[in-house]
């Protein structure tokens, strides 16, 4: 007697399904070209009108203040990009439209004008907001609730996420800084229209993730109706209050692509045994390479010590990975000490802090997404991501706004600055754990009362 064949959009892959993989390299491709673009963004604004590659010939503080605000509406556009999957569209088909919005960008960055550059960063803009929050939806919507497999499954589809921002700066950034600012926005162009050509053949194996929530539905319209219970609207207010970690996170880390990528080309000695130099760019793809590197062994030790029976929640990892970034400001401020000493720093400064930033981002950033899909109410699901990406952009204008103090202030100064007051804050956390995790209820350990994603239980994975 033959076997059943599952549905398509059933089958697993290594244990996930195979959708996940659909979603991986739809976010792989996509993440190439924001970050190929965002690894020649300052570098090409402060480039010399007369030179041979020329670029806009902005001083360092009107790149960090336009950088600034760019990065900020990137994510800030995820909020209407919620509203549009929750009310309008559905997650599945607004990331269509994000896609589709992102080729017109990136293609239109390749022209070689001033004008077309601004318009460029506008589609960008607009496209990651529809596509951001509803992908990162969609890979929660693949597992039922209290699936143990969807914390890895997170982690896998951030590997996607940073195969792309690894190979992005490298190979755009090569280009760009070696031939020509505009090829390399053009190869950036090129992966998201590869990315989109995937998520279009992958539509079979997601069918039952990412639609519209409809009132024409009845079991739909009953989600939409019922009030939040008080369960629900203490992990909203916990939920609220992770996104300041997450704003102050961001506020550092994205010091990367401005501060940091403008300290590597301006302040750093990238000769390499005095064979060749390293385009400033490259540096972008270190923390990259060493999530791809070092995500398993992460992943692993937290595994570990959760069975030793030790605290292992979201918001714990958050706070440490907090602390853990932060001490990696500590060797950029070795690196200014040089600098001042010297006239030059060295390239190792610059990688071990990377390395600190990556240790710290795969302790706080993949284990945040996974959090939100835990306790976000089903029928806000979008919306409720859409802010957290709305936090993350607030912490890039706000990385903004400390590149641009470090150029009066001094960069000794922010670096020691945010070593030091950034793990007091994650301490802080540390020390407030226990009434943090009464508001979840007991979402992360399958405790406490049935919420609507229990009582409905298959419907997360049918409609979410």
């Amino acid at each position: 007697m033959s076997a059943v064949a599952k549905p398509i959009h059933k089958r697993e892959l290594f244990g996930h399904p195979v959708g996940l993989y659909i979603l991986f390299f739809t976010e792989m491709w996509e993440r190439f070209s924001y970050y190929g673009m965002r690894a020649l963004f300052t570098l090409f604004l402060v480039a010399e009108t007369t030179s041979n590659n020329p670029g806009f010939g902005w001083t360092n503080e009107e790149a960090l203040a336009l950088y600034g605000w760019y990065t900020m509406l990137v994510y800030i556009s995820s909020v209407p990009g919620g509203w549009i999957a929750d009310r309008l569209l559905g997650q599945k088909k607004t990331v269509m439209l994000g896609g589709a919005l992102l080729c017109i960008g990136h293609a239109v960055l390749a022209l070689n004008s001033e004008t077309t550059f601004y318009i460029g960063c506008l589609f960008v803009i607009m496209g990651v907001g529809c596509l951001k929050p509803n992908i990162s939806s969609m890979v929660g919507g693949l597992y039922k609730p209290k699936d143990e497999r969807r914390d890895l499954g997170f982690y896998i589809f951030y590997m996607g996420i940073n195969i792309g921002g690894f190979l992005a700066p490298i190979l755009c950034g090569w280009v760009g800084e070696t031939y020509n600012w505009h090829y390399g926005f053009g190869l950036a162009a090129i992966g998201m229209f590869l990315g989109q050509a995937v998520y279009i053949w992958g539509q079979k194996f997601i069918p039952h993730v990412g639609n519209l929530i409809s009132r024409k539905n009845e079991a739909d319209r009953a989600i939409l109706d019922r009030p939040l219970t008080s369960i629900e609207k203490d992990r909203v207010k916990v939920l609220l209050l992770s996104f300041l970690l997450i704003i102050l996170f961001w506020a550092a880390f994205e010091q990367a692509g401005g501060l940091m990528n403008l300290y590597a080309s301006q302040k750093t000695d990238r000769n390499f045994f005095g064979l060749f130099e390293i385009p400033a760019s490259v540096f972008q793809s270190v923390n990259s390479f060493f999530i791809i590197t070092l995500a398993t062994a992460v992943g692993a030790f937290w595994l570990r010590w959760r069975k030793k029976g030790k605290e292992a929640s979201s918001l714990f990892k958050m706070a440490v990975g907090l602390i853990i970034m932060a001490l990696g400001f500590g060797f950029m401020t070795a690196a200014s000490v040089e600098y001042d000493n010297t006239g030059s720093s060295a390239m190792y400064w610059l990688i071990l802090a990377y390395l600190f930033h990556t240790i710290g981002e795969l302790c706080a950033s993949p284990v945040s997404l996974s959090f939100i899909t835990k306790l976000a109410p089903l029928k806000y699901a979008s919306i409720i991501m859409g802010l957290y990406w709305a936090a993350t952009g607030l912490g890039n204008k706000v990385a903004g706004l400390i590149g641009e103090a470090s150029q009066e202030l001094g960069e000794f100064e922010i670096f020691l600055g945010i070593t030091i007051v950034w793990s007091l804050i994650g301490l802080i956390v540390i020390a407030l754990l226990k009434p943090l995790k009464r508001l979840t209820h007991g979402a992360e350990e399958g405790e406490g009362k049935v919420d609507d994603a229990d009582e409905v239980e298959g419907f997360e994975v049918e409609k979410a």
